[in-house]
This record gives structure tokens, sequence and C-alpha cells, in this order.
């Protein structure tokens, strides 16, 4: 038996040691952090040049097992042609010519779906011959593996490519589709040339040293100053962090901070205990540290379909996926071009993936014109301000102000329109009869017209710098300056999106969040100022009940009714209710039921979305038969919290149910109309299970409001959310809806 296995491996050995004339494959796809140590080990010395993917591997030893003159034909992922990691890959491949290739990208095979898996399929021939042209099928547009097959044979989107000039882009990219007049604008200068291009920060925990900022105690975050100076870094903990995010240009994606107290010291206190090989030098994990701070260009590492660039003004960190841009000068100008067509189309030579890396940007062709410096600027400066008020105009901005349709109010849009006046000694005072210039119906219209202008006007700024840049560098053949609607990245005015966004504000100024009284957050952790609140008085105990019917002027729904009233006056108040509850689009019979079932189901859930599960409200949940619903503010939790809910909440609505199944009760005693009794006896069915569930839930909020459990705001919700529903056996007892 033994024979017989070394005879198969004789013969394996002696197939793999001769050479052929043709050698073809589907290498397997593995990366190196998948492989196995000894795996891991035999490539990186074997195949240095290809380690990276076992598919590149075979690559080169296919190409090694290809006679002279040979052929080498195989379907890989198309990572090769373009990331850094197999540049000296593509050089050895070099040797040989590329005869021809269909690249395929996404979607070539029907069971494979999405973006992730893009490959290549090509034929390699091992000699090599001086100006030889091969031919190149781009098929990656297509859809499917039905249109990518029949686009193939039709000879469709087929381009022959001169193989030496692949060498005239940097890092040497297979872009055989690229025209002489874009290979000519990789002759001259780069991004490289006019500044920095640099990755920051890799903390190595981001769940230790990152929060969202809405998470924390807002008065712990060092805004709008040069949070660089010693003096001022001694006085904040959290230090606003760009790291990358959704698809969005020119301004935004400000959520993010670090850890930074002390100049960043637990953070690179635990770098040296994980690394102690680094020693005092940190720069492999806190990256280009000296330019911290300063004003940058800044993008998202990830991006499925285009570059999302913007402007960060000083005070910011970055990180790996928010890699930045430090110009020498004329920094609007750089992030002009930056996002521009022209800018994009280089990028998808240089790295047709979605991610993009430093060494793409550093390598972008870059031209200075003096001529439309001016106007460049101007134009970017403008489409900042477009896009800044665009994100400030929503909560989960830390510079939003107030809501659009209490700004909008008033036909001068200049903001706020106060619901104060003031007496002789300068005293607030409530003049609601000034609230009634407006409906919320004729704000949400004037909101609609501004940001379909804003629109509008950063579409066409977009447009005219595509111009501009195509002058320059002489792609009027290549490129058409238009821009999709897809690809403008600030929000059209959305009547459901507003209306929910309007009674989260609304909810915020019912906690104290936000005032009418005061621009931007009113209370976010810290001392809490009464003087700060005088047309709407926010909620005294910090508990807002949400209940199926109408049981108490002052839950949820009351509270928000009132606020409507103060916000836009009674006159208007039902019409104003009717508006709301059409957007919501909930059921009910009434403005007011629809308005309440919306909060019973879906705030929550909307709320848990927009702040990315990392919700300030937290929802005290008894469970499916909706017994107990009551919302509490984190920044204004204490360790009497759940104490007071439950005393004066919950055993309050337990009262409620007794005397409404003893009201029901009666009914069915006394009443002779067969349909009241029905109706009755049906309500009482659902008060015993509520009053069932609301007992129920009693026992278990009983042990954490006895446990008077202290939250630190610094650790964010996600720790805060399971430490409330912990017991001091540190047994989880569920009462809070999921996020």
């Amino acid at each position: 038996e033994a024979s017989v296995r070394m005879q198969k491996l004789i013969d394996i050995g002696e197939a793999m040691a001769q050479k052929y004339h043709v050698v073809v494959t589907n290498p397997p796809y593995m990366g190196s952090k998948g492989m196995s140590a000894k795996l891991s080990d035999f490539v990186k010395k074997n195949y240095p040049d290809s380690k990276s993917d076992l598919f590149a591997v075979f690559m080169e030893s296919c190409g090694q097992m290809t006679n002279k003159n040979g052929f080498q034909a195989m379907i890989t992922q198309h990572a090769w042609m373009f990331l850094s990691s197999f540049e000296k890959l593509r050089i050895k491949l070099m040797e040989s010519n590329l005869v021809n290739m269909a690249h395929l990208g996404a979607r070539a095979f029907e069971e494979i779906g999405g973006e992730v898996v893009q490959t290549t399929a090509f034929v390699m021939a091992n000699n090599q011959l001086k100006d030889y042209q091969g031919s190149y099928a781009r098929l990656i547009d297509y859809g499917s593996q039905n249109a990518k097959e029949e686009a193939f044979l039709a000879g469709n989107d087929l381009y022959i490519a001169k193989q030496e000039n692949f060498s005239k882009i940097p890092g040497m990219p297979i872009a055989y589709w690229v025209s002489v007049e874009i290979e000519n604008s990789f002759a001259g200068k780069f991004i490289s040339d006019y500044g920095q291009v640099c990755i920051g920060m890799r903390t190595g925990e981001n769940a230790r040293f990152l929060r969202l900022w809405h998470e924390i105690s807002y008065i712990k975050i060092g805004l709008s100053l040069n949070c660089g100076e010693d003096s001022i870094k001694e006085k904040v903990k959290w230090i606003p962090y760009n790291k990358g995010g959704n698809f969005r240009k020119w301004y935004g994606n400000n959520e993010i901070v670090v850890n930074w107290e002390n100049n960043g010291l637990e953070i690179k206190e635990e770098t040296r205990r994980k690394y102690p090989y680094l020693k005092n030098d940190l720069s492999w994990k806190i990256s280009n540290e000296h330019l911290y701070f300063k004003e940058s260009i800044t993008w998202s590492f990830i991006s499925s379909f285009n570059f999302g660039i913007r402007y960060s003004p000083s005070g910011y960190i970055f990180d790996v996926a928010g890699s930045s841009i430090f110009p020498n000068e004329n920094l609007r100008y750089m992030l002009a071009f930056l996002t521009t067509k022209v800018a994009l189309t280089f990028l998808k030579i240089l790295n047709p993936t979605m991610n993009y890396q430093v060494k793409d940007v550093k390598s972008l062709p870059y031209i200075f014109s003096q001529i439309y410096e001016k106007r460049i600027d101007g134009l970017a400066s403008a489409n900042i301000l477009i896009s800044k008020t665009d994100w400030d105009s929503f909560e989960t901005s830390w510079d939003f102000k107030t809501h659009p349709l209490l700004a909008f109010k008033s036909d001068d849009n200049l903001g706020i329109i106060r619901s104060y006046d003031q007496d002789e000694k300068g005293n607030l005072v409530d003049t609601e009869t000034s609230l009634k210039s407006a409906c919320i119906k004729e704000a949400f219209e004037r909101w609609q017209t501004f940001t379909d202008h804003q629109f509008t006007q950063l579409k066409a700024n977009e447009e005219e710098l595509n111009r501009i840049f195509i002058d320059i560098y002489g792609l009027q053949d290549e490129l058409t300056p238009e821009v999709e609607d897809k690809d403008v990245t600030i929000r059209k005015a959305d009547l459901s999106r507003e209306i929910r966004s309007f009674i989260s504000y609304a909810v915020g100024c019912m906690f104290g969040r936000y005032s009418l009284d005061v621009e931007g957050l009113a209370y976010a952790g810290g001392e809490w100022d009464d003087q700060k609140y005088k047309t709407f008085i926010p909620d005294k105990d910090n508990v807002l009940p949400i209940t199926d019917e109408e049981y108490f002027e002052d839950d949820i729904v009351g509270l928000f009714v009132a606020f409507v009233k103060k916000v836009y006056g009674q006159e208007s108040l039902e019409d104003n209710l009717d508006f709301i509850a059409a957007a919501l689009g909930n059921k009910g019979n009434t403005s007011r039921e629809i308005i309440r079932n919306y909060f019973l189901k879906d705030f929550y859930k909307d709320h848990c979305k927009i702040y990315q599960k990392r919700p300030i409200y937290w929802l005290f949940d008894s469970g499916k038969e909706n017994a107990f619903k009551a919302l509490i503010y984190l920044h204004r939790y204490n360790a009497d919290t759940i104490g007071n809910l439950r005393i004066d909440y919950l055993h309050r609505m337990q009262k409620v149910y007794e005397s409404e199944m003893n009201r029901m009760q009666e009914t069915i005693e006394n009443s002779s109309n067969s349909r009241d009794v029905s109706a009755a006896t049906k309500r009482k069915e659902k008060l015993i299970k509520q009053l069932k569930e609301s007992k129920d839930y009693d026992e278990k909020i009983a042990h954490l409001a006895l446990a008077r459990i202290e939250l630190d705001l610094d650790d964010g919700v996600k720790v805060n959310y399971e430490k409330v529903q912990t017991d001091v056996e540190g047994k989880k007892i569920s009462v809070l809806g999921k996020i």
C-alpha cells in the first residue's frame, strides 16, 4: 500500500516537473489571511511576488510550467491587473505577451452575485515580441453572464493595446482601454508633487477607542477648536475623526470621534503593550501624527462606484479608511479636481476595484492652471457650503441648528423663527400669536424649493468643474461634463423623511436635547440650565410614556400635539396634524390615532436606524401586548431613572388597566346593546393580557430599579445598553427595545 501511494506521488511529481505547450486552469482563490502557517511560509519563500493570493501563485507557477512559445490560459480574479500588491507580479508577467483577454468584471457567473468576485479570462504566450499588440474585450459594464457572452461574440467593446504602453502609468496597471491622450496625462506631475497623501491612525481596537459623537457627552468633544494646541488638548477627551463612510462629496460624514485624551495616551500605551517591538516608534499604528488637526482633504477608502472626496476643516484626526491629503497650497483647487470625472477616470485606470488607496491618489496626474484658478476656487467654496448646509440640516450633524420645518416657517429662510419677544427688562416672554404665520405644509414647500435649488446649483457647479478640467487635460473627445442625479450627494426634500425627522426633533425638545429658544444642542451632558427653556418646557422627569390609547394628556402624543401648537399656533393645529398623519401613512381613524400608532410601532425603529443602532432615546418595552412603553433620554439618565419610571409610570399604567377592566365589566353587565357588550368583552380580554404583561414586566424591572445602575457616557451606547439591563448578580434582564 505504501508503494502504491509512493508511485502516485512520483507520477504527480513527474507531471508537475514537465513543461507543457498549453497550461489551462481556473485556480483556487485564497488571500494570504486565509492560508495556514505552513502554506503561508511556503508561498512567501517561493513566490514573493504573488504571495498575496493563491490564484496569483498559480499564475506564476503555471507560467513556469509553460514551454517557450507555449500558451497559458486562465480565469482569475482581476485584482492582479491593478493592485499595488501585485505590481512585481505584473512586471514579471509582462515578460510574456498577453495575447487576448475577456475582462469580465462582476456577475460573470449566474451562480455568483454582487460586486466582490470580479474576474478576467486571458491567454498569455511564453515569449516576448517588441511592440506586441493584444486584443482585449472590456465586458465589465454588462450586467449578466448572458449579456457578457453576447457582447463578446459580437465583438463589442474590443480594444487593441500595445503592451509596452502599460508601463507609462504608475504601478503599471493593465489599462488596455486608455487613449493616447490619457496616457500622455501621466507624463507630467502628480498629486504627490503638490502635497502629502497619507494614511492616519489605526487604533487596533475601534470598539474601545471610537464613538459616534452623539453617544457621549457633547462637552467632552473638541469641536470648532484648534485642538492641536496643547492647552486645548488637555481639556477634551474626544476628537473628531475622519473614517471614510458612505459615498459623499464636498463635505460631511462627520460622525465619529476618537479618544485622544492626554494626547492619545491610552491608545499609545495600548499600542506599546500589544506591539512591544515598536518601542517608542509608533508610526506604524499612529501614522503621520504631525499632520493631525490640520485642514485637509479626506476620502472614503471603500466605494463601489464613485470617489467620495470631501473638505475637512482643522481639528480632526484621520484614519486609514479616511486617508487624507494635505496640499501645500490651493486646497480648494485640488479638492475640485478630485471631485471631477477627469480624476475618477484616472482613478479607475490606476485601480478599478472598490478600494481607493493612498498610492492610487498619489499617482493621479495633476495640472495646476492659473488661468482657471479663481473660477475653480469659487466653485469649490460654493459647493462646500452647499454640502455643509445640507449635512447640518439633519440632527445627526453636531452643527445642526434647528429643524428645517421650523427654519422655513418664514419666507426669509434665515434660520429659526423665534417664538418669543422681550419685555422692557429684556426678559423672554411668550408671544404665541407670532407663531401663526405659517403651517407645516407651507414650511415643507419652502424647504422643498430650497433643496431643489441647492441640488440644481450643486449639479450645475459640478458640471462646470467637469468642463473646466476636461479642457485643462485636453480630454474633450474622451469625456462629457454631464453629472447624473445619483452622483449629486446632497438630499432633496422628502415628505415622509422630513415629517419623521420633525417628530424626532419634537421628541428632542420634549427631553430638552433641543430648545425652541437656543440654536443647536441645548443639553447633551454636563450641567442642566433651565434658562434655555422658556417657550416649550421639557419633561421634568425624563420619562415619556407611549400608550396605545389616550389615557393621559401628558403622554408622548399629548406632548407632541402641544409642541405642534406651540410652533405653528392653535388656528392651524388640526390641519397640521392631518398633514403630519398623511405623511406618516400609519393606520388610524384620526390624525392623533395615526400619530399614536407611529410612536407605538415605528418611531423607535426609525430612531435606531438614523442613529446607526446607537440610540440616544431608549425604549422601555414590556412586549407584544404594548402594555408599557416609555422613552428616556440617555444623557439625562441617572441611578434613579428606572425606579422613577417603575413607580410613577408602570404602576400608574397598571391602575389604569384595572380601572378600565372594571369599566368594561360594567358595560358587559349593564348594557342591553349587544354590539357594545361584544366590544367591551373584546377590550377587556386585551386589558387582561396587558395587565398581566405589565406585572410580569414589573417583576423584571424591579431588580434593575433596586440595583440603581450608574452609567458612564464615555463607554458608549453598546456597553451602556447592556449594562442598564444587567442586575447586581450579572444576569441579563431584557427590558429595552431591540436595536
